[in-house]
């Protein structure tokens, strides 16, 4: 073809799009799509999906990390040292809790303030600021704490890294045009990223991060956001680590009415138990905090009370259970393997008096799973004993939301997890019941002092 030939046909295709673009039936409708996808992205949600999966990518291979430390190289060892050689635990626990304190006395502005209870205090007074200097000291002082044992586990790190995360990455992304108000919008996206990832469950992540803020609500605004991050932060962890429920739940699958009776009676007690829990903790938290000795002392007593507690109940039941470290191993051992109920009570006030002495002290994480194992604990020692049922994992399932929805005011985000993490999705329903019924029992009690009423309704601390 001719140089001629290529500029004629050029031009006609130029006129071609011109009377095509100018067609008044293209003009027409083009506006008309131009209108709806006006509308559609109203809320400016193009920003959220290039910003919500940075934070969750992010966010994700900062938890894969936490867990190969923990879960993989640290807690597996000393466990089965600690099984191995009972003298050692409280050595272990003081001088790790003791670390821990230095770290947090020295090298962070306030010790006491810390993972959940941070970010929530972030939300709702700082506008989503979170001071990400003592970011990397946090960390370790929570690997330290769970690391070696303390009664708590990896959702602590895991939310407050990944709130923070997304604070800063709030400073970073400016460009996308994030207004003042977005930054506690991806507060919360990290937040929900965060608890996607440790415990690979996605729709737990959204709903917990949104109800996290508030004890009768949702932050609704951070939904599209944290969805789009937890999924992001959900796959980038599976990548590494595989996307099997955390938790293996076996046997019946279904439940009838009598069960139903069951579980609400079950949430009444476990709301019960949930409250003077919870109540005791604050208590004990804020004497903690007064307490006008050195923080790394504090931790010192935290450590011996933890390790008193681990002993003691390895005096009263030897074998492989324990009331100390993340203990997701004790999940599976409760579910599948037989325990006297006499033995899961003394194990649940065991791991609720080491909870409050890990974290009553200053100890860097957060009570989610030690609240859902002694749920998990008690239902199950309730199915045997009163329900007298051949289906105890549906009773675990209620303890474990009960608990987690009494102690931490999130009824949705505990049923959601027990359905997730474990895949027990049979008992939605009976835990649905279970959690609802200790959520109004427990009242406002909750662990977390930072908590609000929505539409600033004040009410006394408990």
């Amino acid at each position: 073809m001719t140089n001629a030939q290529k500029e004629r046909s050029s031009r006609a295709t130029w006129l071609f799009k011109q009377r095509l673009l100018n067609h008044r039936l293209v003009r027409k409708y083009g506006a008309m799509v131009r209108g709806d996808l006006a509308e559609v992205y109203a809320r400016d949600l193009r920003k959220w999906l290039i910003a919500a999966p940075i934070i969750g990518l992010t966010t994700g291979l900062m938890i894969t990390g936490i867990v190969v430390i923990i879960l993989g190289k640290m807690w597996p060892p000393i466990l089965a040292y600690y099984l191995n050689h009972h003298w050692s635990i409280i050595p272990g626990l003081v001088l790790a809790f003791v670390v821990t304190g230095l770290i947090m006395q020295y090298l962070t502005p306030n010790p006491d303030q810390h993972s959940t209870e941070e970010i929530i205090h972030a939300y709702h007074e700082q506008e989503g600021v979170v001071n990400v200097r003592s970011f990397v000291p946090k960390i370790v002082a929570a690997i330290t704490t769970v690391g070696a044992g303390g009664s708590a586990a990896l959702e602590g790190p895991s939310i407050y890294g990944g709130a923070a995360i997304g604070s800063w990455l709030w400073t970073k992304l400016r460009g996308l045009r994030l207004t003042e108000r977005d930054r506690r919008i991806v507060l919360i996206c990290g937040a929900a990223a965060g608890m996607s990832a440790v415990f690979r469950a996605p729709l737990t992540g959204i709903v917990f991060a949104l109800e996290m803020p508030y004890r009768d609500d949702l932050a609704h605004e951070a939904l599209v956001p944290s969805l789009i991050a937890s999924v992001v932060s959900f796959v980038t962890l599976s990548s590494f680590l595989g996307a099997a429920p955390l938790f293996d739940f076996t046997g019946c699958n279904s439940f009838t009415r009598v069960d139903v009776y069951w579980s609400a009676l079950l949430g009444l007690i476990i709301g019960l138990v949930g409250m003077v829990f919870v109540v005791t903790f604050r208590r004990a938290r804020g004497f903690f905090v007064q307490w006008r000795i050195a923080h790394w002392m504090k931790m010192a007593i935290g450590g011996l009370g933890t390790g008193i507690c681990g002993i003691l109940f390895l005096y009263l039941y030897p074998g492989n259970l324990v009331p100390l470290g993340p203990n997701y191993e004790a999940v599976g051992q409760i579910l599948g393997q037989a325990h006297g109920s006499g033995e899961l009570i003394v194990f649940s006030a065991l791991k609720l008096a080491a909870t409050l002495f890990t974290l009553g002290a200053g100890g860097v994480s957060a009570m989610f799973v030690p609240l859902f194992l002694t749920g998990g604990s008690l239902g199950t020692a309730f199915g045997q004993s009163i329900a007298h049922s051949s289906c105890l994992n549906l009773f675990a399932a209620v303890g474990m939301a009960s608990f987690l929805s009494a102690g931490y005011k999130t009824p949705l985000a505990a049923v959601v997890f027990v359905a997730e993490a474990t895949g027990g999705h049979a008992f939605v329903v009976p835990a649905l019941i279970g959690a609802a019924v200790a959520y109004a029992v427990s009242g406002d009690a909750s662990a977390s002092a930072d908590q609000r009423l929505h539409e600033g309704a004040r009410v006394h601390d408990v």
